[in-house]
């Protein structure tokens, strides 16, 4: 076996910086001196073979290396994407502030209660007591966006958005669609459901696997927003957006519309938490409720108006 040694690196002092050398009969490791090393040609480096550098292979960069991207220690890029990715988005629109959509994903839209009354699914028949919301949201969304485009300006404002998905979510969408708005969606990666809606601004439909990231986007640019009736996940929404308010750490003014009292009231009793101590009384003036699309308009827009479009520019 042939035997590579830095003859400089144990102790053997010969004139040339680095000698290399090749043993062909001792079998290591044994004491090396000057006496059992033949001298024969440069083969190899510590026994290892010669790796050919082959400049014709292409090399992917980090960046565009998916593996890694996906991988435990791209998870920081990851992250960076889904905060510059849409911050590079919102600005080349020119998209100041939103206003932010939430609700359940389930209520049909009318073409879809259609289908519903005329099916046999009787389970799904439930849903048609809550296909109004899905109208109330639409022209809530249109209204909004007719009176948004009317504004001063260069940038855009108050902007619907809303998770990007079906209910509610398209519905809003949708009405700002037809008012010939912007729709922005932000959409999060879920096994178990659809996402998307074709009424989302096509550039303006981004996709997000991180929950936070997402909830960051919704709440950042949001100078409104409004809450229909929902599950699980509306309920996270509402509640952390509340905790974010009454805690101080959302400093901005922020009108909030909980959309349809009798619902709401149903699901949770804000006056119990009230009465228990678990809230003040004052954290009942953090949101408005409305039952019809006409006081949550004017409630809005008069609650815009005050807090972002007074002064001489204006």
């Amino acid at each position: 076996m042939n035997s590579i040694i830095f003859l400089n690196l144990i102790g053997l002092h010969y004139p040339a910086n680095i000698l290399i050398y090749q043993e062909s009969k001792l079998q290591f490791p044994l004491p090396l001196t000057p006496h059992n090393i033949k001298v024969a040609s440069v083969i190899n480096l510590f026994q290892l073979p010669v790796m050919k550098n082959n400049n014709n292979r292409k090399r992917d960069k980090f960046y565009e290396d998916l593996t890694f991207q996906k991988s435990s220690e791209g998870r920081p890029s990851r992250l960076m994407s889904e905060y510059f990715g849409p911050l590079r988005l919102f600005r080349k629109y020119k998209i100041k502030d939103t206003i932010v959509f939430f609700g359940s994903a389930r209520i049909p839209s009318p073409e879809e209660a259609k289908e519903i009354r005329d099916s046999n699914a009787t389970d799904k028949k439930g849903l048609l007591k809550l296909a109004d919301y899905y109208q109330q949201a639409r022209e809530l969304a249109n209204r909004l966006t007719k009176w948004s485009k009317g504004l001063k300006g260069t940038s855009h404002r108050f902007i619907v958005t809303s998770g990007g998905g079906g209910g509610i979510m398209e519905a809003a969408s949708r009405g700002a669609s037809e008012a010939e708005g912007y729709a922005v969606g932000l959409n999060i990666s879920l096994p178990f459901e659809p996402h998307g809606n074709r009424y989302v601004t096509k550039d303006l439909d981004m996709e997000f696997h991180y929950f936070f990231m997402r909830k960051f986007w919704f709440l950042y640019l949001a100078k409104a927003l409004v809450i229909f009736p929902g599950g699980f996940g509306t309920l996270d929404e509402l509640m952390e957006l509340l905790t974010l308010v009454q805690t101080g750490k959302m400093t901005k003014k922020l009108p909030i519309v909980i959309f349809d009292r009798p619902y709401w009231e149903d699901v949770i009793n804000f006056k119990a938490m009230a009465e228990h101590g678990t809230i003040s009384k004052e954290d009942l003036k953090l949101f408005h409720f409305s039952d019809t699309v006409d006081d949550a308009f004017d409630f809005l827009t008069r609650e815009l108006t005050k807090e972002h479009l007074t002064g001489k520019n204006f």
